[in-house]
């Protein structure tokens, strides 16, 4: 029997009114599927009749419409032939076509990197997985009721989309939140809801970026996915160091236009940009004409000291936009932040948060907007900043028992991860690779880095990774560490 025969085809019974046209959209998904490949016979019309119990007329019809459809092609006595315009590329084609790029393709998109990994690393017992906050702790009953309530508010409601900026509720409330959170004063018609921080940078580089033309300048090392953003937008990025201070504001080019910066907890390294290098960041930016993006990502979480003000805060100029996310102090699978806006920008902003999605989805800020006015979000962020607390002091005691000179902890005491220098003698790709070998995943400084190489360092995310697993899990680090290096291994 020809092969055609072998797709085990579901039709209705015979006598059904449909059996014509399951039957020619079947064949035809076959094709289009490439199930069915270019240049094979499709079987004589009185054998596939018998085959499938129709009438031979029934088949004629439906091999007539993909004829004249243009899937298939009538060769005489040579029968009807699977038509090749369809056909792919062979294998090593299509291999050639991904490594290099289509030229269809926008020459950025072209270039561009692969997806960012968005899972933990599987099989690996203890993973310090940076920048994922702990969900065991969540009120979700408390956030079910809530979305509850939305979604009847929702179906009381006449069908409409809302505003771009965000729900007025919302707004309200993200201001009196971050007014004693993080001492911003701002009012609700400054912020724009966003799908996260991610997001935020994308609109930003939309209406600040001018494609091959604006330079600008990002901490090295710094935050990958902010990066591709960037280069997608075809900004000219240029890698500003980073030294126990923060930004080196003094090795900013005259011609930088946009600054971007993780100033209460620079990501990854840990240390906070002084108030000296804030009040010349902002005094550059009003000298320049540049702009500065202030990624405030996990603020709310510091354990000793007070935190110095925001850019926002010090900026006088309207020079600074101040990002903030729901990711770290809530889940990320909320993809819900915000961007303060100076006055100069916000439209622009709005409609481009209009063309992207219109949007965030209205129940799920509605749902927000209770969960802060009432009060869940402070005292969840009080509830996580002890246990964050705790296991970063776990970790940093291990890390002195097991490794002592080994490693050097450095930054500051807050967020959701801890950066460490490593002695000089231990490579950290080769240690990386031994650690998961004995069930222990973390990422080495290297990953962050845009140019060149940073000091060996690795960074510990301390966010999924339960408090009573840590001391083992460093212990097995410090044994990876001791472990003759690999050979070719660097």
């Amino acid at each position: 029997m020809s092969p055609a025969l072998d797709l085990a085809l579901q039709l209705p019974a015979a006598g059904s009114r449909r059996v014509q046209r399951e039957l020619h959209q079947q064949l035809r998904s076959a094709i289009v599927g490439g199930r069915l490949q270019p240049g094979l016979r499709l079987p004589p019309t009185r054998e596939l009749a018998s085959a499938l119990g129709l009438s031979r007329n029934t088949i004629v019809t439906a091999y007539d419409q993909l004829l004249a459809e243009g899937y298939v092609s009538a060769h005489g006595r040579g029968g009807t032939v699977i038509a090749d315009f369809l056909s792919r590329p062979a294998a090593a084609e299509r291999s050639r076509a991904q490594a290099g790029g289509d030229a269809r393709l926008n020459a950025a998109w072209r270039r561009s990197a692969a997806l960012i990994p968005t899972a933990t690393r599987q099989g690996c017992r203890f993973d310090f997985a940076v920048g994922l906050p702990d969900l065991t702790s969540f009120p979700f009953a408390v956030w079910r009721r809530l979305e509850a309530r939305a979604l009847r508010a929702v179906s009381r409601s006449k069908p409409s989309y809302g505003e771009p900026e965000g729900r007025r509720a919302l707004r309200e409330a993200i201001a009196g939140h971050i007014s004693f959170a993080r001492a911003i004063a701002c009012t609700a018609d400054e912020i724009v809801v966003t799908a996260g921080a991610q997001q935020a940078f994308d609109l930003l580089a939309r209406i600040l970026v001018t494609p091959g033309k604006t330079t600008v300048a990002v901490e090295e090392p710094g935050y990958v996915p902010l990066r591709n953003v960037l280069t997608a937008a075809g900004a000219r990025i240029v890698p500003i160091p980073v030294d126990a201070e923060g930004l080196r504001v003094d090795r900013l080019p005259r011609e930088a236009k946009l600054v971007f910066v993780t100033p209460s907890h620079q990501f990854p390294l840990g240390v906070h940009l002084s108030l000296a290098r804030r009040r010349a960041l902002l005094d550059f930016a009003q000298a320049r004409g540049a702009v500065v993006v202030e990624d405030d990502y996990d603020g709310e979480f510091r354990y000793a000291g007070k935190p110095l003000d925001a850019l926002q805060t010090l900026d006088r100029h309207g020079s600074v936009f101040y990002v903030g996310t729901f990711s770290k102090s809530l889940f990320p699978a909320m993809r819900l932040g915000f961007v303060i806006a100076p006055p100069w920008a916000r439209a622009a902003l709005a409609a481009a948060k209009q063309l992207s999605d219109w949007h965030a989805p209205l129940m799920l800020q509605d749902t927000l907007a209770a969960f802060i006015a009432e009060g869940h979000l402070a005292r969840h962020v009080r509830k996580m900043r002890r246990i964050y607390g705790e296991r970063r002091d776990i970790l940093e005691a291990n890390l002195a028992r097991f490794c002592g000179g080994s490693v050097r902890i450095a930054g500051i005491g807050a967020g959701l991860h801890l950066s460490a220098e490593l002695d000089p003698s231990i490579p950290a790709a080769g240690l990386i690779d031994r650690a998961r070998e004995s069930s222990v995943a973390l990422d080495p400084m290297q990953r962050f880095a845009l140019r060149g190489r940073p000091a060996p360092g690795l960074v510990f995310g301390y966010g999924v990774i339960d408090a009573a697993e840590i001391p083992e899990a460093v212990r097995l680090l410090a044994r990876s560490m001791r472990q003759p290096r690999a050979r070719g291994a660097g």
